[in-house]
């Protein structure tokens, strides 16, 4: 327990003044993290027999991904269609090259770009809607964090019905709907007293539920993988917590959720 309560105090004490200070430096910390996050996800696949040459150009498409339009505040995400062709040769002309099954098929080649787009996209997202709004953000962090954290302890507290134990044995319904109320309590509060005090409050209620649904379904989605490839964690980088994609897979899914609600909200 120490060690996990010291772990979060370095996160925040790192990620709350990046967070405020936003820009290159903001964007620069969510490359970083999307490097480690790429590097859980080609481990968890036990990728070791895969060209190195190739691991390498995912972390630079990923890298590229991330810093594209740095300092935009448009939620309609751009790339020029050359290099989108060029991502996509890079990873399926080797197979030809390397003409070796053993060391790099076809599913190794999808997997790596799989991961190049959905990591340089999301961690990308994430320095936009940070962009956009500092005060957005931290809505959407407030609801991510908070049902998390809720949903854990009533669930360890009180929780007697499994919400899904194929998927993630630990979680309850009880958590769920405990997190759930908590988290959206929390997001209607901050979004009507900072950010806009105008808005229906039916609205607000109706959105951060949404968004807090989305968060656990995020965790769910994430936790199947960790079951599909049999880890408890994506990585021990966090000690006490596991990996970055342990702790930011719920604001990733709720971050892809809020481009959708931006016109409502």
């Amino acid at each position: 327990m120490k060690k996990r309560i010291l772990s979060a105090i370095i996160m925040t004490a790192i990620f709350i003044p990046l967070l405020f200070i936003g820009g290159k430096f903001f964007t620069i910390f969510m490359c970083v993290l999307a490097c480690l996050s790429t590097y859980e996800l080609i481990k968890i696949n036990d990728t070791k027999s895969v060209p190195l040459l190739m691991k390498v150009f995912t972390y630079l498409a990923v890298i590229f991904m991330v810093l594209t339009n740095m300092d935009s505040i448009d939620f309609n995400y751009t790339l020029d269609y050359k290099l989108i062709s060029i991502l996509i040769f890079a990873f399926l002309v080797p197979l030809v090259f390397i003409n070796n099954n053993k060391k790099y098929n076809i599913e190794d080649a999808l997997y790596l770009m799989s991961i190049a787009l959905f990591l340089g996209f999301s961690f990308n997202l994430l320095s936009v809607v940070r962009n956009y709004d500092l005060l957005y953000f931290i809505y959407l962090l407030l609801i991510a964090a908070l049902t998390d954290v809720f949903a854990y302890i009533s669930g360890s507290l009180v929780g007697k019905h499994k919400l899904c134990p194929n998927i993630s044995p630990n979680k309850t319904v009880e958590g769920m709907i405990f997190g759930t109320l908590i988290g959206t309590f929390t997001g209607v509060y901050f979004y009507h007293m900072v950010i806009n005090p105008n808005l229906s409050i039916m609205t607000i209620i109706l959105v951060s539920l949404m968004l807090s649904l989305v968060g656990q379904i995020g965790d769910l989605v994430f936790s199947m993988i960790k079951r599909f490839y049999k880890t408890k964690d994506f990585s021990n980088i966090i000690p006490g917590h596991g990996g970055i994609l342990d702790r930011f897979d719920s604001l990733i899914f709720i971050s892809l959720a809020s481009i959708f609600i931006l016109g409502i909200i």
